[in-house]
């Protein structure tokens, strides 16, 4: 999508919505952080990110790629998904084709250096509960910035790539992946996925995080 052919009133909701989807996730780890009377500190020693980066997630000033969120959550010992739930289902859950692309998405970067928004989250299990997996689909923006950060956290995680090209560094590895490609991978090593230079990309990604 080019952002240049939008008109004012939709540039000026985009902005407001990823505004929104930010200090969103980010009051809930205030919330969850102060309702543990756990301090910056200890959440600073627990994850090894620094204080002025969690400050600025809590305070939504901050647009954060998911290797840091996952942090996060570790240690406040909570689920990933906690962050980006609405409610929660013992049963199945069914997300709709319709209903989904009605529902706020999570904007984040992807740790590229600019940390501009270039990956878009749609959830597809916000209501279940106690889940050990966190489904999304992901649309990537177009993006020539190589400069990219590999990051690593427990677990596992599945990609199956539904339009475009993406490309994954994984460790001293680099795997291009086409429509209809998937991999399947331990996220312990460092890895990073993004689209293609200068191309965007849809996937579906299933991250499996050990609780």
């Amino acid at each position: 999508m080019c952002f240049a052919q939008f008109t004012l009133p939709l540039q000026l909701n985009f902005i407001l919505d990823m505004a929104n989807n930010n200090t969103m996730v980010g009051s809930k780890i205030k919330r969850i952080r102060e309702s543990k009377n756990i301090s910056l500190d200890e959440i600073v020693e627990s994850s090894g990110l620094s204080k002025d980066q969690i400050l600025s997630i809590e305070n939504g000033q901050n647009m954060p790629s998911l290797g840091p969120l996952i942090k996060i959550a570790r240690a406040l010992g909570v689920r990933l998904g906690t962050f980006m739930d609405d409610n929660d289902a013992l049963g199945p859950v069914v997300c709709r084709a319709e209903d989904r692309e009605k529902e706020s998405s999570i904007s984040f970067s992807n740790d590229a250096t600019d940390a501009r928004k270039n990956m878009e989250y749609h959830p597809l299990a916000q209501q279940k509960a106690g889940r050990h997996m966190e489904p999304f689909i992901i649309d990537i923006a177009p993006n020539d910035n190589l400069d990219y950060k590999l990051s690593a956290h427990e677990g596992e995680e599945f990609i199956y790539v539904m339009e475009g090209d993406v490309e994954l560094v994984y460790g001293k590895e680099n795997y291009t992946l086409k429509q209809g490609d998937s991999i399947f991978y331990d996220s312990i090593v460092k890895h990073h996925i993004h689209g293609a230079p200068g191309k965007s990309a849809k996937i579906l990604a299933v991250v499996y995080i050990p609780f």
